[in-house]
């Protein structure tokens, strides 16, 4: 086979020189339920932005309970975004010291992360989970809904951080190494 023949064969091209593109299958079993979730959450807050800014540039009469409700819906958004980014362990970390360690002591550094982690997160569910009722009483500004709903989407995202912080070093410990050992290495 000639260089031209491997070169028509390896970028998807028949020998008459058309090109043929084949998408790979979609996945969609890599998504998990708060993935959804945070997906619809999210489009809440797109249709509500739009809302409000057609409301202000188109019709030149702003609906003022919009930008109220988008800072709710963001936050719901950033805390269950959170908690998918501790699912798949993309959270920013620094992994230039386990560079400079031997390998079991970076291995007892990331077994370090984690605990700190599940332990830092299992505290903050419990703070918030202390201020839903204390916010029970105060309502939103503009629609009379107690912000006790918007901390407990709060602490939701804390307590499915800290159950996905368990899950990731679970998995760290069975599979024997984290993305901190081995940067740009995938994680199962």
């Amino acid at each position: 086979m000639s260089s031209s023949e491997k070169l028509s064969t390896s970028d998807n091209s028949d020998h008459s020189g058309q090109f043929h593109a084949t998408d790979e299958p979609v996945d969609l079993g890599v998504y998990h339920w708060e993935d959804w979730l945070t997906f619809v959450v999210f489009w809440l807050l797109a249709i509500t932005v739009f809302y409000q800014f057609f409301t202000r540039y188109v019709l030149s009469d702003s609906a003022g309970w919009t930008e109220e409700i988008a800072r709710y819906l963001l936050i719901g958004v950033t805390f269950l975004g959170a908690s998918m980014a501790v699912r798949r362990n993309t959270h920013i970390h620094v992994e230039f010291i386990y560079r400079l360690v031997p390998p079991k002591v970076g291995r007892s550094l990331s077994t370090f992360v984690d605990l700190v982690r599940i332990a830092f997160l299992a505290y903050t569910s419990w703070v918030s989970y202390s201020l839903v009722p204390r916010m029970h009483n105060l309502n939103m500004t503009v629609i009379d809904f107690p912000m006790s709903y918007v901390y407990g989407f709060v602490t939701f995202g804390f307590v499915m951080m800290t159950f996905r912080s368990v899950q990731v070093a679970i998995r760290h410990q069975r599979q024997g190494w984290s993305s901190l050992e081995r940067p740009g290495e995938i994680e199962n």
